[in-house]
């Protein structure tokens, strides 16, 4: 169910001492080939990680004989020393690896973490070797739980094909909102499959998953998704069926960490339907999604679509105010931009609360996945750097 479902790879997760609890920390995925092309998207965000710098290189070669992860500290706006600790990371998993065809170049490197401290290099460093030393067919899922912040639990997911399979694995729990790709996320396959056609399947995928789930609308400085073929099976499946396989791990994955958003209660599903085009969908699903009183009220059970109406009115989507409609759960509580339903029919006690947003413009949708605002959210992450 991991990064190790597909032929081609193994994985390891280990404590290295990063994180002063002892938890796991440290992950090694290697794909053992007979190909080793990648593709990968990453933050948008303007301030990025060293490890997104360099990782952003690396994939352009097409490329990826191996991925280190670190939790335990982001290495973000951590200046010169920082890009230069990912390069040793790199050398290092080289270095081990015996990789003798490729170097560094062909490692990437994904930290997630506090912003602003150095990582212990005494410490990641003896850690690779230690990584390398356990690397196992059957590592995927330890890997899955060394890569954990503030996750709950750890989140793999696999779909496939006949002969073939796409395996997955992703953390994130907070600073969930997209910019092309949200938190850290593994993919592998034994498809034989090149780098042009990964990147277009993981991009295609990117925007319907993971560009659609934002927790509490805060973009990170490490978003890293990582797609890479080990070819192992032989098999060259036909790209849409493939692509859709990609999709379906993506989707697993991004379901998987709204679930488990930090101090969520409700997992919030936003439709929008009846837009004028497909960005106006997206947009107005985002605006929802981001609108703290609505998330405070639904952690509340508090069905208060005023407070949807005023978030589509921020956006520059075509509607017309008394023609828009809202649901929650199914009952039409908004009618015309006006009261609809009787709003104490909506029975809010369970964890998934489904909001539906009718622009009345055209034909086009879109879904976008959020969680409620808890004090336990606040109260997280007011305390997290300590």
């Amino acid at each position: 169910m991991s990064v190790t479902a597909a032929k081609g790879f193994t994985a390891a997760g280990i404590a290295a001492g990063i994180k002063e609890n002892g938890n796991p920390d440290l992950a090694l995925v290697v794909n053992t080939g007979p190909r080793r092309a990648a593709a990968g998207v990453f933050t948008s965000n303007r301030v990025k990680a060293a490890p997104v710098l360099w990782s952003e290189q690396v994939v352009k070669g097409g490329a990826v004989a191996a991925v280190v992860l670190n939790s335990g500290g982001a290495n973000a706006c951590t200046g010169p020393q920082g890009f230069q600790d990912t390069h040793a990371t790199a050398e290092k998993v080289a270095e081990v690896l015996g990789a003798d065809d490729h170097g560094a170049g062909e490692i990437a490197v994904a930290s997630t973490g506090l912003i602003g401290l150095p990582l212990p290099m005494d410490k990641l460093l003896p850690g690779v070797e230690k990584a390398a030393a356990e690397l196992s067919e059957y590592g995927g899922e330890k890997a899955a739980i060394a890569i954990k912040t503030t996750d709950t639990v750890h989140k793999t997911a696999v779909a496939g094909g006949a002969g073939w399979t796409v395996g997955g694995m992703a953390k994130g729990a907070g600073m969930l909102a997209p910019g092309l790709a949200t938190m850290l996320v593994v993919l592998t396959t034994d498809a034989d499959v090149d780098a042009p056609a990964l990147d277009t399947a993981l991009r295609a995928a990117t925007r319907l998953t993971f560009d659609r789930i934002d927790s509490d609308g805060c973009m990170s400085t490490n978003d890293t998704v990582l797609l890479l073929a080990s070819g192992a099976s032989g098999i060259a499946p036909e790209h849409e069926e493939f692509a859709e396989a990609v999709r379906a791990v993506c989707g697993d994955l991004a379901r998987q960490l709204i679930g488990d958003a930090e101090g969520a209660s409700k997992d919030i599903r936003i439709e929008v339907v009846n837009a004028a085009s497909e960005d106006d969908a997206v947009e107005v699903g985002r605006s929802i999604a981001r609108n703290n009183l609505l998330k405070c009220a639904i952690h509340g059970e508090d069905p208060n679509w005023g407070r949807v109406l005023s978030a589509i009115g921020t956006t520059s989507a075509a509607f017309e105010p008394d023609r828009l409609n809202v649901a929650i759960n199914g009952v039409w509580v908004c009618r015309n931009g006006s009261v609809g339903e009787d709003r104490d029919l909506v029975d809010m006690r369970f964890r998934e609360v489904v909001v539906t947003a009718d622009l009345a413009a055209g034909t086009e949708s879109a879904v976008i996945w959020a969680n409620d605002l808890t004090a336990d959210y606040v109260h997280e992450n007011s305390a997290y750097s300590s």
